[in-house]
């Protein structure tokens, strides 16, 4: 563990100095964190080369307009499409505001998307039994968001870098606020720390 952190505190510093500003993951940090995963957590992608994400607009709960970019700029932010009618996702929904209420803040942050069929009404009432009150409600209620990152069934999560480029994927439910998926976060948090 200790190998894998001075990794991802390492080669950042280095990239700074010798890559342009648009920097992968470097390969040596993909594959130790890569080899961290465990369990739910051995779903997750991390791609090759960063993919841009689409300015698709969203909107929240009021119905204004919003992208990726301007609500992640600056931090690593995990994207999870979701829906009031999908078990796994419901399922899954408290880990995602535990995890943001834990590592939250300047330099991560969580975004759930509710996208396709959901009501206004269902979601505040799926917030309340479970006492959702740290995730925004954030809509993309035709899907065009979810379609133009290749979103086909849900839940799929995401995991955007500083610069709002897609570094991982995982299909399906998982428990976002284990130890396993904190540590492989946290990694990709110091792989992609930018002005440090």
């Amino acid at each position: 563990m200790r190998r894998i952190l001075a990794l991802a505190l390492l080669y950042p510093a280095l990239a700074h100095f010798a890559s342009p500003a648009h920097a992968d993951l470097a390969p040596e940090v993909r594959a130790e964190i890569l080899e961290m995963r465990e369990g739910e957590m051995r779903k997750l992608v991390l791609h090759e080369e960063a993919r841009a994400a689409p300015d698709t607009p969203f909107t929240d709960a009021e119905g204004a307009p919003m992208t990726l970019g301007e609500l992640g700029a600056g931090k690593v932010t995990v994207v999870n499409f979701w829906a009031t009618w999908c078990a796994p996702c419901r399922e899954e929904m408290p880990s995602l505001q535990a995890l943001r209420r834990e590592m939250g803040g300047a330099d991560f942050d969580v975004v759930a998307i509710a996208t396709g069929r959901n009501s206004l009404n269902g979601i505040r009432r799926f917030y309340g039994e479970e006492e959702i009150t740290d995730l925004p409600i954030w809509l993309d209620p035709r899907g065009p968001l979810a379609a133009s990152m290749g979103v086909f069934g849900l839940p799929v999560t995401m995991i955007l870098d500083p610069e709002g480029r897609e570094v991982g994927r995982l299909i399906g439910g998982a428990h976002w606020d284990s130890e396993n998926a904190k540590a492989i976060l946290g990694a990709i948090v110091e792989a992609t720390a930018t002005g440090s």
